[in-house]
């Protein structure tokens, strides 16, 4: 990679250590699927959060919810989501969200 690109957040996070993730993470996920028209980046952010949350996967939580505020999403809106989704995925979840949310927002 030249020094007049910027990194990707794949490739500052795993750099040469699994190229192809990389690769499948750039030029799939968010070159292709984040860039469908069928739904809109806010939408597909509240859909990634919920997704999170659902499978307690917080450690890629805090990249997406800087990703759903710059699509649109309100720290309310993405607050009461998980509010919503203790009930539907559990509480122990939606706190550990909640949580990650809360240490993101406040800084």
């Amino acid at each position: 990679m030249s020094n007049s690109q910027e990194w990707t957040r794949a490739q500052k996070l795993l750099g040469d250590f699994a190229p192809k993730m990389v690769q499948l993470t750039d030029d799939v996920l968010f070159g292709d699927v984040w860039a469908r028209k069928e739904l809109s980046p806010r939408d597909r952010s509240l859909i990634t959060v919920a997704c999170l949350l659902t499978s307690g996967n917080t450690v890629q939580l805090k990249s997406h919810l800087d990703l759903a505020r710059q699509n649109g999403l309100s720290e309310e809106e993405l607050v009461e989501a998980m509010t919503h989704l203790a009930f539907y995925a559990g509480w122990p979840k939606a706190m550990s969200a909640i949580m990650v949310a809360k240490e993101l927002f406040n800084t």
